[in-house]
């Protein structure tokens, strides 16, 4: 099978950006009519992970407190605890901050406070 036109060995697009620094990384920000109304909070979603992976490792017995796992992370373990009740968030509110569509508002700050543990109560917290 022959192909009508040849396909050609380079193409070119072209991608009108700039590079910024924020917070001692360099980004790379495209024109607003171009960019994509996801915005991923890596400060939200890196604490979810750990939060997470500290349940697991409490549930699995390889610790057997908070303390004890603070203790070998090197870090307060009142701040563990903040942390670890982000794991109680509502399981769309926790889809949301990975899909980066949770409201401007919400931020790491705003969930180290205290929040109602009841998911339908969290929903308003959009």
């Amino acid at each position: 099978m022959t192909r009508a036109t040849a396909v050609p060995e380079t193409v070119t697009i072209h991608v009108p950006f700039r590079i910024v620094k924020r917070g001692g990384r360099k980004e790379m920000q495209v024109p607003t009519e171009t960019r994509a109304h996801h915005h991923p909070d890596d400060a939200l979603i890196k604490a979810l992970a750990r939060a997470f992976r500290w349940k697991r490792m409490l549930e699995s017995g390889e610790f057997a407190t908070i303390a004890e796992l603070a203790a070998r992370e090197a870090i307060p373990s009142t701040y563990v605890a903040r942390v670890f009740r982000l794991t109680l968030l509502a399981p769309e509110l926790i889809e949301a901050i990975l899909d980066g569509r949770q409201p401007r508002a919400l931020t790491l700050p705003t969930l180290m406070k205290p929040f109602p543990m009841e998911w339908k109560e969290q929903r308003p917290v959009r």
